[in-house]
C-alpha cells in the first residue's frame, strides 16, 4: 500500500517489542542497513560540538563574545549545545519523568495513541512511505504542543498521570527560549532580534518524543537516518546520560556528548532560509546504543503559520543578493509533505534562480 505524501506513515512495528522479543543475534533484515559498511566508522572524536551560554547572550557585558561564539556556531557547525538556557529545572525534570514514564506503560495502552493515517500525530513511526523501504530503530510519539488550536487531544496520552500538564508547560517554556535564541541569532548578524524572532512568538511548536531500545547489532542499525530538519531550530532533551545524536562536521561524524543541564541546538532549513543562507542547516543522525536504551524529546519550532518564509529584509544588499525565495507558510510545507522534496531538494527548490 503506497500513501500519497510524507505527511502519512504506514504502520510498523513497535521497536521495544522487538527488541525484547527477538533473540540478541537476530536484527529483522528491514533495519539491516545493507548501504552502510560501519556505522561507528568516520566518527572523529576530536571534534567538539560548540557550547554556548545562554546567560552570556543575555547580560549586556558578556553578550558581545558570546553573540560572536554563536554566530559561528551557527554558521560552521549549525548545532551547538546550549548551558543556562532557563527552563526551569523541575519542568525539565517532570518532562523526562513523563517522557520514560510513558514508553514504559504497557504496549496496548500505548497503542491508544496509534498514529492514523493522514497524520503523523500520535504513536508509531514518520516518513514510513512503502512496505520495502528500510526501518529506523525507535519508536516515538509526535504531538503538535503550540498553538494550542492545533492540538489533537486524541492523541495526547491521559496516562502517565499529567504527561498532558506538563508537556504545555514545557512547550510553552521552549515557545520562551526560542524566540529568545533566535533574536540572539538575529543580532549575530548584525540586525534586530525581531527580525527574526517576531513569527515565533505564535509560532508552532512541535514535539516527538523518541525511544531508542539497545540494539545488538548497532553497527549495522540506525536510530534515526542521516538528514536536516525543516525548522527554523529545533531542541533536543536529553532524558538520560546514553550518547546517540551525531552531526556531521568536515565529512566526519561528531558525538555530542550529554551535559547535565544542557539543551542541544541545531538549525534548520527554515533557519538557513531566514539567514540568507549564512547560517547552516546541520545535518544529522542517531546511532544506537549496544547495552543501553536512550530517551529523547525533540521540539522543532516554526514560524507563524499565516507569515512567509524566506530571508530577513535586513540582511539582503547589493553586494547580498537574495539567495531564496519568499513563499508562503504553506508553499513551504507544501514541498516537503507533497512533493517530497526532502533534504537539499526542499533548499534547492527554494533558491532564488530556481523554477516554481
Amino acid at each position: 500500500m503506497a500513501v500519497p505524501n510524507l505527511y502519512w506513515s504506514l504502520p510498523v512495528p513497535s521497536v521495544q517489542e522487538l527488541a525484547r522479543d527477538i533473540p540478541s543475534t537476530l536484527v529483522p533484515r528491514r533495519y539491516i542497513r545493507d548501504d552502510v559498511s560501519d556505522l561507528t566508522a568516520s566518527i572523529n572524536p576530536s571534534l567538539i560540538i560548540p557550547l554556548l551560554n545562554m546567560a552570556d547572550l543575555i547580560n549586556s557585558e558578556s553578550r558581545d563574545a558570546e553573540l560572536q561564539k554563536l554566530f559561528f556556531a551557527c554558521r560552521d557547525w549549525g548545532a551547538f549545545q546550549l548551558i543556562n538556557h532557563g527552563i526551569p529545572d523541575e519542568i525539565i525534570k517532570n518532562m523526562k519523568k513523563q517522557s520514560r514514564d510513558f514508553f514504559d506503560l504497557p504496549s496496548q495502552q500505548k497503542r491508544r495513541y496509534t498514529q492514523k493515517l493522514g497524520s503523523l500525530q500520535g504513536y508509531g513511526q514518520a516518513f514510513v512511505v512503502s512496505e520495502e523501504q528500510k526501518l529506523d530503530w525507535n519508536d516515538m510519539i509526535f504531538l503538535h504542543a503550540l498553538p494550542i488550536k492545533d492540538r489533537d487531544l486524541n492523541f495526547w496520552p491521559e496516562e502517565p498521570q499529567g504527561f498532558r500538564e506538563t508537556l504545555d508547560s514545557y512547550s510553552i517554556e521552549v515557545r520562551r527560549l526560542a524566540v529568545s535564541l533566535l533574536g540572539f541569532m538575529a543580532m549575530a548578524l548584525g540586525l534586530e532580534a525581531h527580525e527574526f524572532s517576531e513569527n515565533f512568538q505564535q509560532g508552532q511548536y512541535h514535539v516527538r518524543m523518541n525511544c531508542y531500545p539497545s540494539c545488538p547489532l548497532p553497527e549495522k542499525v540506525i536510530g534515526i537516518s542521516p538528514h536536516s530538519d525543516i525548522s527554523a531550530i529545533t531542541f533536543l532533551l536529553e532524558c538520560n546520560d546514553t550518547p546517540g545524536i551525531q552531526f556531521q562536521k568536515d565529512g566526519y561524524w561528531v558525538p555530542v556528548e550529554p551535559i547535565s543541564g544542557a539543551i542541544t541546538v541545531n538549525i534548520g532549513r527554515i533557519g538557513q532560509i531566514i539567514s540568507n543562507g549564512v547560517y547552516h542547516s546541520a545535518e544529522h543522525r542517531a546511532i544506537v546504543n549496544k547495552l543501553k536504551e536512550r530517551l529523547s524529546i525533540v521540539t522543532f519550532c516554526y514560524p507563524n503559520e499565516n507569515g512567509e518564509i524566506g530571508p530577513a529584509r535586513g540582511l539582503i544588499t547589493q553586494e547580498n543578493p537574495v539567495l531564496y525565495k519568499t513563499v508562503s507558510h504553506a508553499d513551504y510545507f507544501h514541498r516537503f509533505y507533497y512533493q517530497k522534496h526532502v533534504g537539499d531538494q526542499l533548499i534547492d527548490s527554494l533558491k532564488a534562480d530556481a523554477s516554481q
